[in-house]
């Protein structure tokens, strides 16, 4: 299967191969917010977009509120479900007192990926300059599926997929993609 042309085949920082076969993804999308309902989640909306754009399965979407155990609940079902390859949250990763989406996810991880939120901080950087030091951004897997926690603003929707995420759940990807360690992630 050739796979999307959405954003064009120019990967940052790798090539595509456009001769290899791209692999569609399950991939889940949670926005997480106190206030957003289905008609004002923008965010949510976007993302879910571009995850269907990109090729994948919308397999699932939700609303959650800012709350621990609401978020670990939905995130849990998601991470049990063999079918789910990958969730994508926006929202709550900020600084203020309801902003708990890391302190929610974080010890779901089998494993983080640290360096998620290095590349994370260097791209937003670029759109929003210093203010990127109030997020939160983080990543991990648990139990083969891969959880990639984004900021609550379109801006950052955009920044994250485009730029970074996308292009990791891209099988064509290279010099090397999370999709070609799926096969491994449950290995002792």
């Amino acid at each position: 299967m050739p796979g999307p042309a959405y954003p064009p085949l120019t990967a940052p920082g790798g090539k595509m191969v456009d001769t290899m076969e791209f692999k569609p993804l399950r991939v889940c999308v949670m926005t997480i917010s106190d206030t957003r309902t289905d008609e004002t989640d923008t965010s949510g909306h976007l993302l879910a977009d571009r995850v269907k754009e990109a090729g994948h399965e919308l397999a699932d979407k939700a609303i959650v509120p800012d709350e621990v155990n609401a978020i670990r609940a939905i995130m849990r079902k998601w991470i049990a479900d063999p079918t789910i390859d990958a969730v994508v949250s926006t929202g709550g990763t900020g600084l203020t007192g309801r902003d708990v989406t890391p302190e929610a996810v974080r010890p779901l991880f089998d494993k983080e990926i640290e360096g998620f939120n290095t590349v994370w901080h260097l791209v937003s950087f670029q759109s929003v300059g210093t203010s990127t030091l109030q997020s939160r951004a983080c990543a991990g897997v648990a139990n083969a599926t891969f959880i990639f926690c984004l900021p609550g603003s379109n801006g950052a929707v955009k920044d994250g997929w485009d730029k970074l995420i996308r292009w990791q759940l891209d099988s064509r990807h290279m010099p090397c993609n999370m999709v070609e360690l799926m096969p491994r992630l449950l290995e002792n």
